[in-house]
């Protein structure tokens, strides 16, 4: 089993955009059995897949080509014993208040977090029931 993490800057970011991407991501996860968690908001996607190696790769590849996804960066990518987000094709949360203040992310603070940062906000998600970080 791989998680992979990475972040991007959304082009173009609105509601009808995020839909449309939730509605592939979940249909093309499905049929490629592929879990996990997008955390979005109008500055900064966060995501985590989860799955066979070869079809979070063949995926990441499919989101490093998308247009709507800008100064894409993979933060880790590794083997783990389990899934963090089984029973989601896609889980999304709107990025919680806990997170970064758009001016720090402009600063670089996404970048800059490292990979522990991130697998501790995803462990800290996936502990939530949805829609409580709201």
């Amino acid at each position: 089993m791989t998680q992979l993490i990475y972040t991007s800057r959304p082009f173009g970011f609105d509601a009808q955009g995020l839909d449309d991407i939730l509605l592939s991501a979940r249909r093309n996860n499905r049929r490629d059995g592929i879990t996990g968690c997008l955390i979005c908001r109008a500055d900064l996607f966060v995501q985590m897949l989860e799955g066979e190696r070869a079809a979070v790769t063949a995926t990441f590849h499919r989101i490093l080509q998308d247009e709507r996804h800008l100064e894409v960066a993979l933060i880790w990518c590794g083997d783990t014993p389990m899934r963090r987000f089984p029973d989601w094709d896609m889980r999304d949360d709107p990025a919680p208040s806990w997170m970064w203040p758009q001016d720090a992310v402009r600063r670089g603070a996404a970048r800059e977090a490292g990979a522990a940062a991130y697998r501790r906000l995803f462990d800290r998600v996936a502990e939530e029931p949805l829609g409580a970080l709201l």
